[in-house]
C-alpha cells in the first residue's frame, strides 16, 4: 500500500489591526523586537493601560449592565465604593499576564494623585452614563481574510482582527425616546430645523438636543450621518474604539478635505500632510477598517459611523497640555481656538509649562469632552483605500520577515524609523541603526556582538 506524503504546511499570517499594523507603523524594528522577538519593553506604560482602561471600562459596562434597569448605579460613581473594586480586579489580571503597573500608580493610589486612576474614574463618571445605555455588545472579536498580493510573502492571504464595541440603531432610538418621547430622526430634524440658520461661535451656541445623553447630541451635529438617516436608514450600527493617549495633531477643514482626496487617489503616501498628521490619519484607516471586517460578520447591521474616545483627554498631563497649547496656537486640531470658550483658552494660554499646577482640574468637562470623542464617517471610497494601505503594511512586514529568514540580519530586515517621542522611550535605542540627529551623532554608539 503506497502512503502518500504529508501536504506542505501552508501558513495563513493573522495580524491584529493595533497590535501588528499599527505598532509596525510606529517602528518597523521596535515591533520586531517586541512583536516577534517576545522582548517586552522595560516599561510598557502605553500597553498596560490601553490594556487597564479597555479592561476598566468592560467591567464597570457589566457590572451596570446585569442590575435590573430600575436598581442600575446611578452616575456619578464613587470611586472608593464602585471604581476601586473594578481597578483591582483588571490590574490582578493584567499581573497575570505579566503586564505590571507603573510605580507612580502604585505609589499614589486614588484619582486625587494618580493620573490613571483619575482617567477611568472620569472615564466612567462622564462618559458611562451616555455611553453605557447605547452599547448593545463590548469586546467584540472580528476577523476578515484579505489577499495577499506579494509573490515573496509566506501566504496568498492573511488574516487581519480587531476587538471593538458595538452601538445598535435600536439602542440609540431607545434612549432617545427614553429622554425625549421622540425617536432619534425627530430629534435630529429638531436640531437642525431650529439651528441651521445659526452664524454664532460654538462656544457661543452651547446648545443641547437633550440633555441626557451627550453622545446623541454630538452624533445629531453629525451632517454626513444625519443625511443617511434621511435617506431612511433606520438599522445601523456604531462602532467604538478606546484610546489611552491624547488626541493627535488633526489638520484643519482645508487640510482635512486634501488628504481625503488624496486617500482616495492614492497620492497620500509619504506626502508632508500624512508625516504631518500620520497618528490622526492612521487612527481613521483603523475605524474604517473595522468598518470592513464588521460588514463581514452575519449577524451585524451596517457600521456607518465610527468613534474614538481619546481617554487622557479627560485628564491630561502637563506634557499633554503643552502639546494641546502648542495644537491650538499653530491651528493643527479640529478642535480650534474659535471652538473653545473663552476662559478655558485664557486658562491654557496664561499656563506657565514651568509650573507643576494641574490646571485641568479648572478646564471645563466640555472642553475635555469636545477633545475626547472623535466621530469618523463610514465612506465607502476611504474605507476601500483604507483597506488597500494596510494591505501595503503587511506585504512589508511579511518582506521584511522573508528577508530575516534568507539570512539578512534584523536591523538589515527591518527598518528603524520612528518619531523622536517613540525613540526616546525605546529600549532599543541603544543599538538601534536610526539615523542619529545632529546634536547625538558625534557620541559614541552602544552596540552589542
Amino acid at each position: 500500500m503506497k502512503l502518500s506524503t504529508k501536504s506542505k504546511e501552508y501558513i495563513i499570517p493573522e495580524y491584529s489591526l493595533t497590535g501588528d499594523l499599527l505598532s509596525f507603523l510606529t517602528c518597523n524594528l521596535q515591533y520586531r523586537y517586541q512583536n516577534k522577538g517576545n522582548l517586552p519593553p522595560s516599561m510598557p506604560v502605553q500597553l498596560w493601560f490601553g490594556e487597564f482602561i479597555h479592561g476598566a471600562l468592560e467591567e464597570a459596562y457589566l457590572r451596570w449592565e446585569r442590575c435590573p434597569e430600575d436598581k442600575r448605579l446611578e452616575f456619578p460613581w464613587d470611586w472608593e465604593k464602585e471604581i476601586r473594586p473594578i481597578e483591582e480586579l483588571i490590574t490582578s489580571r493584567l499581573k497575570v499576564k505579566g503586564l505590571n503597573p507603573p510605580i507612580e500608580y502604585q505609589n499614589n493610589y486614588g484619582p486625587k494623585d494618580n493620573i490613571y486612576s483619575a482617567r477611568l474614574e472620569r472615564s466612567i463618571n462622564l462618559w458611562g452614563a451616555h455611553l453605557f445605555p447605547l452599547i448593545e455588545d463590548t469586546e467584540v472579536l472580528i476577523k476578515g481574510l484579505r489577499d495577499l498580493d506579494d509573490e515573496n510573502a509566506r501566504s496568498d492571504y492573511y488574516s487581519i482582527n480587531g476587538v471593538v464595541d458595538v452601538l445598535s440603531s435600536m439602542k440609540i432610538d431607545r434612549e432617545s425616546q427614553r429622554i425625549n418621547q421622540k425617536s432619534f430622526q425627530d430629534t435630529l430634524d429638531f436640531y437642525f430645523n431650529n439651528h441651521s440658520n445659526e452664524n454664532k461661535n460654538d462656544h457661543e451656541n452651547d446648545h443641547e438636543v437633550n440633555d441626557g445623553n451627550k453622545i446623541l447630541d454630538y452624533l445629531s451635529k453629525n451632517e454626513e450621518f444625519k443625511k443617511l438617516l434621511d435617506e431612511g436608514l433606520d438599522e445601523y450600527e456604531i462602532i467604538i474604539d478606546y484610546k489611552g493617549m491624547r488626541r493627535p495633531s488633526a489638520p484643519n477643514n482645508e487640510e482635512f478635505s486634501n488628504i481625503q482626496s488624496m486617500m482616495v487617489n492614492g497620492d497620500l503616501d509619504d506626502s508632508e500632510e500624512y508625516m504631518k498628521y500620520k497618528a490622526w490619519i492612521q487612527h481613521e484607516w483603523q475605524i474604517l477598517t473595522y468598518a470592513w471586517l464588521r460588514r463581514k460578520q452575519e449577524d451585524s447591521e451596517k457600521p456607518v459611523v465610527g468613534i474614538i474616545f481619546y481617554l487622557n483627554e479627560l485628564v491630561p498631563s502637563n506634557d499633554d497640555l503643552k502639546a494641546i497649547k502648542e495644537d491650538l496656537i499653530n491651528n493643527e486640531t479640529d478642535i480650534s481656538i474659535h471652538s473653545i470658550s473663552l476662559e478655558d483658552w485664557e486658562l491654557i494660554k496664561n499656563w506657565n509649562e514651568d509650573d507643576d499646577l494641574a490646571i485641568h482640574r479648572d478646564l471645563s468637562d466640555k472642553f475635555k469632552m469636545d477633545r475626547s470623542i472623535r466621530i469618523i464617517n463610514i465612506d465607502d471610497d476611504l474605507m476601500d483605500d483604507s483597506l488597500k494601505e494596510f494591505d501595503k503594511v503587511v506585504s512589508d512586514i511579511e518582506s521584511s520577515l522573508v528577508k530575516e529568514m534568507n539570512g539578512l540580519s534584523i536591523k538589515e530586515a527591518w527598518k528603524a524609523d520612528a518619531e523622536e517621542r517613540t525613540c526616546t522611550a525605546c529600549d532599543f535605542r541603544t543599538f538601534c541603526n536610526k539615523k542619529k540627529s545632529e546634536d547625538t551623532e558625534n557620541k559614541q554608539v552602544f552596540t552589542i556582538p
